[in-house]
């Protein structure tokens, strides 16, 4: 049985809490982990009832009474061996698609201060993303200290917190580096023409 990855998103929301609709499914998953993961309207409902169609998630009535009919969910023994599955296998990053990277990766063709500027764009972007991650952090150290799942969350949690610091001192790193290029440059103007010596492998 193929299932994408949205299946097993659900699969694994359900795992945590039950009685969930598809609404909160989303929610949860832009609340929990929307910095490196996301799911549309349009990927989780059919998903839902695919999953609902091959028993691994049936329907339940609401555990309370909310003012618009909506449809809970809870996993089945059967979905829970099918997360387990899924999360035994290898995982696999998609190659990412990162505008900034590729505009660095032609800035030599870019006016003056543009580079400098994007990447200082970055590091604001950066800053606003770690007070995010740093406050999550704090409010959920004093929250859910039994919840089984906490440990795996917190290591979740670090890793983006890590990865956003080190990328804040690279970007401190760059701007000086191209700061120092575009002031040798002003020194020293050369033609942009690399046509004939091409680097290896381009």
């Amino acid at each position: 049985m193929q299932n994408t990855r949205t299946a097993y998103v659900i699969l694994g929301m359900l795992s945590i809490k039950s009685n969930l609709s598809g609404y909160e499914i989303h929610k949860a998953i832009e609340d929990n982990f929307g910095s490196f993961w996301g799911e549309s309207y349009g990927q989780i409902y059919p998903s839902l009832k695919r999953l609902a169609t091959e028993g691994l998630i049936e329907p339940c009535k609401p555990a309370s009474a909310p003012k618009k009919r909506r449809q809970e969910y809870l996993l089945t023994d059967a979905g829970r061996v099918c997360l387990r599955e899924w999360l035994a296998l290898p995982f696999q990053n998609d190659p990412p698609r990162n505008e900034f990277l590729l505009k660095l990766f032609f800035g030599r063709e870019a006016a003056n201060g543009v580079p400098i500027m994007h990447v200082r764009e970055l590091q604001e972007r950066n800053r606003r993303m770690l007070a995010t991650l740093e406050g999550i952090e704090s409010m959920a150290r004093g929250r859910e200290l039994q919840n089984p799942h906490r440990p795996y969350w917190m290591l979740t949690l670090g890793l983006g917190i890590a990865l956003t610091r080190a990328a804040l001192d690279w970007g401190e790193s760059a701007l000086a580096e191209l700061a120092f290029i575009e002031a040798a440059a002003a020194e020293n103007p050369q033609p942009a023409d690399t046509s004939t010596n091409p680097e290896p492998g381009l």
